[in-house]
């Protein structure tokens, strides 16, 4: 692997194009978040009220495009300037999120139908973070210097989960407080892509990878070089599988969230929502960790210590609902701010602290696999190797919100709450915990 001319490297904090990617990304991540998890609150009120669940329909329409484009995204990264696709992409989100603001300011018919309306957007706003993806990991190599990527990576996975936190905890609050006014977010959300449009012009500009690479239609997928690699080095492929199982257990556990605060403990939105981004404060926490633990280095001691943890902590939150499950509540008039701040329940205190660790050691799991697979291909074949992680790893999302809307209606049935999804996944991970350093240290010896 080629390393970036030093000399025109600042410290990392210090340069220009890492401030710009990462505000660049802290602000889609941010816009993304806010208006995911606004569909997942409807769609939770909608399940109160009509019965139906949606939360795994749209999970799986955020995810689809990932599946569809991230072949293609890589391509397309590998193919023109990475800067020039983030741009691009940023300037799409705007476009995305003035769509999404008229859908929530127009009456329509019925609630059904501006779902179905904001299903759509979503699909959309989906789309243009796939293409951004692949060019978004791809270019920090070709940025940043080797020794720089475990922190560069650490502290933009950070700054994604703190996005995430207030992301999740905005919605919360403010759909409890604009009530039908809510579309007003959607305009925020406008201005934060026009900022987030402006920053990323302060990445600089890199080489293409391959300006000639031919397109192929094994694009649209995993492309004959990309496949004859993970081939070749399991390695590769065996990290590329463990992130993929982190990301179907992520599709499950955040809709499983909300349901579990809504209709479970009996919580407010914005309470729902403070749970769910204490799941964020603890994830911005273990990439930090992470980060500074690896030393420079790609630690996968770190993936065994995340995996217990994952797996402990999911199994404590199986426990409170069972211990503490309390059900639908009457709607409340909006909570202020401080207060809602603070736990109001035992459970409610609990779960807000369980979160907290479980996204530590989601944190600390997921950096090394993240590093790794930047690292390990050459240059010509890093824009694609990103493509097929983001492909492979939505792949698990989408099986992810079809296995969670078989799981509720099993629970359903046996009138169980939606707290037993965590033990569930909690039991996928114990493999990982148990066998991973060592399947990867025999893999590398081969």
């Amino acid at each position: 692997m080629t390393e970036p001319n030093s000399d025109e490297h600042r410290p990392l904090f210090r340069d220009r194009a890492f401030q710009g990617i990462s505000i660049t990304q802290f602000l889609g991540a941010f816009n993304d978040n806010v208006f995911k998890q606004l569909v997942l609150l409807m769609c939770v009120d909608f399940r109160s009220q009509a019965g139906r669940n949606y939360q795994p329909v749209a999970v799986a329409l955020f995810a689809i495009p990932f599946v569809m484009f991230s072949g293609l995204a890589g391509w397309l990264s590998d193919r023109n300037s990475k800067r020039t696709v983030v741009v691009l992409c940023k300037v799409a989100e705007i476009v995305v999120m003035l769509l999404g603001m008229a859908v929530l300011a127009f009456p329509f018919a019925s609630e059904e139908t501006r779902l179905g309306m904001l299903f759509v957007v979503l699909f959309l706003m989906s789309t243009q973070s796939a293409f951004f993806g692949p060019s978004k990991y791809g270019i920090l190599p070709e940025l940043f210097r080797g020794r720089d990527l475990p922190q560069a990576n650490g502290f933009i996975q950070m700054t994604t989960f703190v996005a995430i936190i207030f992301g999740v905890a905005v919605v919360g609050y403010c759909k409890e407080w604009l009530g039908g006014a809510v579309w007003k977010l959607g305009g925020i959300a406008v201005a934060i892509g026009v900022v987030g449009t402006a920053t990323s012009l302060l990445i600089r500009r890199t080489p293409i990878a391959q300006p000639r690479l031919p397109f192929s239609w094994s694009s649209l997928a995993i492309n004959h070089q990309t496949w004859k690699m993970l081939m070749t080095d399991p390695a590769l492929l065996v990290v590329l599988l463990v992130s993929t199982l982190f990301w179907f257990v992520g599709g499950v556990v955040h809709p499983a969230v909300n349901e579990f605060g809504k209709l479970q403990l009996g919580m407010s939105d914005g309470r729902t929502s403070l749970m769910a981004a204490c799941m964020g404060v603890g994830i911005a926490a273990g990439c930090v960790l992470s980060g500074k633990m690896s030393r420079g280095r790609i630690e996968f001691r770190l993936v065994t210590l995340g995996a217990w943890g994952l797996v402990i902590h999911l199994l404590i939150l199986g426990g409170i609902g069972i211990g503490f499950q309390v059900g639908i509540v009457k709607p409340q008039p909006p909570t202020p701010l401080l207060q809602l701040l603070l736990p109001s329940t035992t459970a409610e205190f609990l779960s807000r602290l369980t979160f907290l660790g479980l996204g530590i050691s989601a944190g600390v799991f997921v950096v090394p696999l993240q590093v790794f697979l930047q690292s390990r291909p050459a240059d010509d074949q890093k824009g694609r190797m990103i493509g097929a992680m983001n492909l492979v790893n939505w792949i698990g999302i989408v099986c992810s919100a079809v296995f969670l809307m078989l799981i509720q209606q099993l629970l359903d049935a046996w009138k169980l709450g939606v707290s037993w999804v965590f033990p569930g996944t909690a039991l996928m991970l114990v493999p990982v915990a148990l066998g991973f350093h060592r399947w990867f240290r025999r893999l590398e010896t081969r």
